[in-house]
């Protein structure tokens, strides 16, 4: 196990599908020398978003907090189970994206947060591009409308970036 006494930054991406988390996080990982945790790496299939946020406070963040390691499974979307183990040793910088990032569990362990809000017609045309079809849209876009409503995550953002584009 990690030295207990280390300091992990945390900074957390979220907004609606198709509005340029997992972009904007590849990006600013680097810069930071961060990790990068998806959440498409921890939602247990389409219908998990809410069981992936809880999954990025209890394993993720929580762990990092109190200086341990984070462990936790990744999601094989082909095999419809979980796979392989991730780790992440405390210290240096972790960026968690995806969807369900920002709830207030999440911000409370937080130093940073960004919303990024894009409308729904360029995010769906993203979302199309990126996976060929989009039946799943009314499923995960029903799942975003009660998380972000019951958690009011643009609200807990440190910086709302409104993209026109």
């Amino acid at each position: 196990m990690s030295d207990a006494r280390a300091h992990t930054r945390i900074l957390l991406i979220d907004g609606r599908s198709g509005s340029g988390k997992t972009t904007l996080a590849d990006r600013i990982a680097p810069l930071l020398g961060a990790t990068v945790v998806h959440l498409d790496d921890l939602y247990p299939g389409w219908g998990g978003l809410e069981a992936g946020s809880e999954a990025s406070t209890r394993d993720v963040l929580e762990p990092l907090a109190r200086g341990r390691d984070a462990i936790y499974r990744r999601w094989d979307w082909f095999a419809d189970r979980y796979g392989d183990e991730a780790l992440i040793e405390p210290g240096g910088a972790v960026i968690v994206e995806g969807c369900g990032a920002l709830s207030r569990a999440n911000r409370a362990l937080a130093d940073v947060s960004i919303w990024i809000e894009l409308d729904e017609t360029k995010r769906r045309q993203r979302a199309l591009t990126r996976g060929g079809d989009d039946w799943w849209w009314g499923l995960w876009s029903d799942q975003e409308r009660a998380f972000y409503a019951r958690e009011r995550s643009p609200e807990l953002a440190h910086l709302v970036w409104c993209q026109a584009d």
